[in-house]
């Protein structure tokens, strides 16, 4: 995750309005191959761009801002870069000793007050609310349904954390696991290639529950797939 991240989470979750309601769900190996709605599917309704935000974003520090956020009635998208967010609660692969800038803490919190476990839960990262873009005025919060794309394959998320005001392209461990890329967080992710799109006024309770972010992502890209 990058560093900036850390200063955010807490602020994040002031803005959005986090997710929270019962029962935690069962892991959920989820490939591309196996989505009734496929990635060129998804990518065929996301070719032009209409873009909704004010500016545009850098996919890392220093990086020049290349990124617009496009929308249309049903969905936001953007196509970036993706790094991995660690964050959330400490596991074997995401803890202090694996990446220095893990925090403990996440945006929004699963049903039993705990922060989010990025090792397990598919989720992504959206920019913290600003005068560039506000994901809010959206539809766009805590526990909103989102597809990313990569080579081919598609794995459904959560929006599970927040980022910094300028920079966009971030997912959780589980997500670029799903997706068959290196997961490491302080080599892993890719620097292009990705598209991330969030269906506006979705949400899953509780935010945790993976199979219910699967069947519900496959109906909404179902729908935007066939011109919604």
């Amino acid at each position: 995750m990058r560093v900036q991240t850390l200063t955010l989470a807490a602020a994040g979750a002031a803005l959005l309005t986090p997710t929270t309601l019962p029962t935690p769900a069962a892991s959920l190996a989820a490939h591309g191959d196996r989505h009734r709605i496929t990635a060129t599917d998804l990518l065929a309704r996301v070719r032009d761009c209409t873009q909704v935000s004010r500016g545009r974003y850098r996919t890392d520090a220093g990086t020049a801002a290349t990124v617009p956020v496009c929308g249309t009635d049903r969905a936001v998208f953007w196509k970036a870069d993706l790094d991995i967010d660690c964050d959330g609660r400490v596991t074997a692969h995401c803890n202090r000793a694996a990446d220095p800038a893990f925090s403990a803490a996440t945006a929004f919190q699963q049903s039993d007050g705990r922060h989010l476990n990025a090792e397990k839960l598919p989720y992504v990262v959206v920019p913290g609310p600003s005068r560039r873009w506000d994901p809010r005025a959206y539809g766009i919060r805590g526990g909103a349904v989102a597809a990313v794309i990569y080579k081919g394959r598609v794995q459904y998320a959560v929006v599970g954390d927040t980022g910094p005001r300028d920079i966009i392209g971030e997912a959780s461990y589980a997500t670029a696991k799903g997706l068959d890329m290196d997961a490491d967080p302080r080599s892993g992710g890719v620097s292009s290639g990705v598209t991330y799109i969030v269906f506006r006024d979705s949400e899953i309770s509780p935010i945790e529950n993976r199979e219910t972010a699967e069947a519900e992502g496959e109906r909404l890209a179902a729908q935007f797939t066939d011109g919604g």
